[in-house]
This record gives C-alpha cells, structure tokens and sequence, in this order.
C-alpha cells in the first residue's frame, strides 16, 4: 500500500547536526547554497546532502507559492508540506517530484498530526522508509532536519535532555552558560521540529524521558531551578519498529502521547519496482554512475524474490514458501540493485544482468547461514529453477551459493 524512495545507510549517534541527506543529483547541493556549511567540503562534494539543500529549489518554490495559513513558525502550510513529500506540479509548472510513494492520506494524517500539539510515531517495520519520510517533514515544516537524536542501547539520557561542558561546570559551577542543550531542548526554544530515531532501540527509563516533554511541552533543569518550556511551532517525530533485535517497547504512557502512524510495505510488486527504479536512478546520479540501460527487467526479478519470500507465497500463489529471518525490504532491494548497478559499470558491459545482483540477493536473504541458507537454496531449486525466463539468474544464483 505505501513505501517511500529510501536509502540505508545508517545515521550517526546523537548530535545536532545529525545525518539526514536526501539521495538527489549531487549538483542539488550546488543548489542549495550551504550543503556543505560547516562540513569543511566544497559544495556538490557532499555525498548525502540534508533534505532542506539537495530540494531546496522545490521548497523554495512551494513557499513562494503558497498562499495557504500556516502553522506558527512553519516554513509553509500542512498543504504544501504534503505536496513536498507527495509530489506535483505547482500553478507555475515546477514539478515537485515525490518523496513517498503511497496513498495521500498517509502523509495528511502525519502532516496534521504535526500541525497540533501531539508528537508524530512513524510505526512499521524495517525498509519502510520511516527515517527518510521523517527527515522529509522536518525538512519542510521547520527548514533543518538536523535536529537528531540516534537512538540507540547506549544513548543517555543526556542525548535528550541536556548535559554539561565540565570544564566551565568544574570552574564556575552550574549555569547556563555550562549547559550543553541536547537536540530536543534546542527544538523546544526555538519552535523546530525534532526527531528521534529507532525509538524502540533506547532504553525504556530514557525513553520515559520524554513523557514529560511531550506533555508538559517543558524541560525542568533542577541543577538551575529552571525550566525550558516549549514555545510554538515545536514537534517532535519518532519512528520506531518492532521487528530487530534490541528493541525495548514503549510504555504506555509514552505511546498515548503519539499519533501512530503505521508506514507499511508495497501493496503490489509495480509499485515496489517503480520506487525501487526511481531510488536507484538517484543514488546512481549522486554517485555518478554511468547510467544503466533497461535494468528494470533485473529490478522486477530482485523485488520479485523478494516479494515471495518476505510473504511466504510464490506470486501465482500455487507454492508455499519458507520465510527467512531477514525482513527483504524494499530499502534492502534498493541497496541490491544499486551494487549490482555499480557492478555493471565497473567491471561488466554497462549492461545490468543477473549476475551483478545475484551476490547482493544471497547476502540480503542468507542471514543466518544455517537456516536461511537452507531456505534459499529450496527456493531456488522449487521457483527460480522452473520459472520461465529465468534460467541466467538461476546459474548466477547457484554460482555465487556454491
């Protein structure tokens, strides 16, 4: 039903300047003027640009254009911030090409959900496109995504409330000026949209952490006597999913204090092609790799693969399958194709075949080498062998399993 156009590299630990880059063209951050401040890297030599640099021209177009109200300290109207993420084309022709793929009312409810005093849970399972569609908002909403708390089995509870510089803390004792403010607390004075990563990855005293910031809309600094209190235009976005290991679940008390929304998996094999497609052809651009011609053809089979084993049917839905421990997103595939794409350029014809995905379909799908490469060889030798048209992928399968 919906899924987004995203990418897998990890983000950092806590800082608030965190990694969030959209994979556009690399010239976008030319664009922008500033995808490189404060990295020390020219402009257009930054491999993931934030969001708000590589589709700065978009945003830009859709404020100028856009006469709707806005919420306090909101860069444009929830409309437009939809628009963004949805993609169209603007009453003067610019073409805001979309950064989600699925029904509008997905992005309408997170974006109004924003829009009011409750924060936003960005909910499914692993390769859903949480990270990049939260990064998406921030970006329109407030204009930074960088406001970024990683969450991890190691993050503090300093990451999401405040720490300290010890040395002026050790001079002159507990003062503002000591105070370290973390991501969360700069986004409460300054009316920003902040975000927290893999939620369910933190542990449950921290993550309680935010009970009373998300109702109170407060910070208490008792070092201080002080308080910082959340002026308007602050948000905050989580995700979170169930499926990895580590994950520690959110109290109930926490969880009433989200709008959930639940980002689920392509409905149909098209629609994962189509965003498998378009997320290949921009990470290859920002990469400049040669361009690939017709690769579709190997994409559908990848997502293919992909598709039956993740739900345990063969397409036609004549053969049962055995499902293996990985979760075979839609951001694995992505990350599949783009290897084989990178393959194919260097070191094949420019052409891509079988054999450029086959070692990255073997490694996304055998993760447990004992069980799941029982799973994969069934499944090869049952579907991939006896499917018309599908003999090359086959041998280069059973090539790179020997």
């Amino acid at each position: 039903m919906t899924v987004s156009i995203e990418s897998v590299e990890p983000t950092p630990a806590v800082t608030p300047a965190g990694q969030a880059g959209a994979a556009a063209p690399a010239d976008s951050a030319d664009s922008a003027g500033g995808g490189a401040a404060g990295s020390g890297a020219r402009p257009g030599e930054v491999l993931r640009p934030h969001a708000e640099h590589a589709f700065a021209a978009e945003l830009a177009a859709l404020a100028a254009q856009d006469d709707r109200p806005r919420p306090a300290r909101w860069r444009m109207s929830p409309w437009a911030v939809a628009t963004y993420l949805l993609g169209g084309t603007l009453p003067d022709g610019t073409r805001i090409t979309p950064k989600y793929v699925g029904p509008r009312r997905v992005v309408e409810v997170a974006v109004t959900t924003l829009a009011t005093d409750r924060a936003l849970l960005l909910l499914g399972v692993p390769g859903t496109a949480k990270t990049w569609v939260s990064e998406h908002l921030a970006a329109a909403v407030s204009g930074d995504s960088t406001l970024l708390v990683q969450g991890t089995a190691g993050t503090p509870e300093e990451a999401i409330r405040y720490g300290w510089n010890y040395a002026r803390l050790l001079a002159h004792g507990p003062s503002r000026d000591a105070l370290v403010p973390s991501p969360v607390m700069r986004a409460m004075a300054e009316g920003m949209t902040v975000r927290v990563e893999e939620l369910t990855r933190v542990p449950a005293d921290v993550q309680d952490t935010l009970i009373t910031i998300l109702s109170e809309k407060t910070l208490p600094i008792p070092e201080l006597g002080e308080e910082t209190q959340a002026v308007r235009g602050f948000n905050l976005i989580a995700t979170a999913n169930d499926r990895d290991r580590g994950v520690n679940e959110l109290s109930s008390a926490l969880r009433r204090r989200f709008n959930t929304v639940v980002l689920p998996l392509p409905e149909t094999a098209e629609a994962e092609v189509d965003i498998v497609s378009r997320r290949v052809d921009q990470i290859g651009r920002s990469l400049d790799l040669p361009s690939v011609p017709d690769g579709v053809d190997e994409i559908r089979r990848v997502v293919t693969v992909f598709r039956e084993l993740r739900d345990g049917v063969t397409a036609d839905g004549r053969t049962k399958l055995k499902s293996p421990s990985g979760t075979l997103s839609t951001a694995e595939a992505i990350s599949v194709v783009t290897g084989g794409l990178a393959l194919a350029a260097h070191f094949g014809d420019g052409v891509l075949r079988a054999a450029d995905v086959a070692a990255g379909v073997l490694g996304a799908v055998v993760r447990d080498p004992a069980a799941d490469r029982v799973i994969w060889q069934e499944y090869l030798e049952a579907v991939v062998r006896e499917r018309e048209g599908w003999k090359d992928f086959y041998r280069a399968c059973r090539e790179v399993s020997a």
